[in-house]
């Protein structure tokens, strides 16, 4: 299943990428309550940056690894998500890119390739927190 998720935020590209990417361990949580993020590697978000998560959209916790695996600083970044469900390990690839619309404004958009569909990556859930990220960034910067 492919999902993809769009929207513009009234900043430019770069602020949008600042929440987004460098701050993404102390931000997601903000914009999906469900999820609990601790970064594992040390250093400023880059290639080869993993993130532990922890996410309770579904019920029952689920506990995985994302890690980065590209990024163009200010532009995407695509990483590599492995939860650890009931079921077995889910592996999502998402990209997320921030392009420049009308000067200073910014549509952010998020790309989901998930070979195995799972409930915890609904496309309303999804929307939602997409919603909430433009209407953070709005009021904080």
């Amino acid at each position: 299943m492919k999902i993809e998720v769009s929207v513009v935020i009234d900043r430019p590209p770069a602020v949008v990428f600042e929440f987004y990417v460098v701050n993404h361990v102390r931000n997601h949580p903000r914009w999906d309550p469900n999820i609990q993020l601790t970064q594992l590697t040390e250093g400023p978000v880059r290639v080869g940056t993993r993130i532990e998560r922890r996410h309770t959209r579904a019920g029952t916790p689920i506990e995985g690894i994302m890690e980065v695996v590209e990024l163009d600083p200010g532009k995407s970044m695509k990483a590599v998500i492995v939860d650890q469900t009931p079921d077995g390990p889910l592996e999502v690839h998402g990209r997320v890119s921030f392009e420049a619309v009308d000067g200073d404004r910014t549509k952010l958009t998020l790309e989901l390739d998930m070979p195995h569909f799972h409930s915890s990556m609904e496309p309303s859930l999804i929307e939602g927190g997409y919603r909430r990220i433009k209407e953070l960034v709005e009021a904080e910067t």
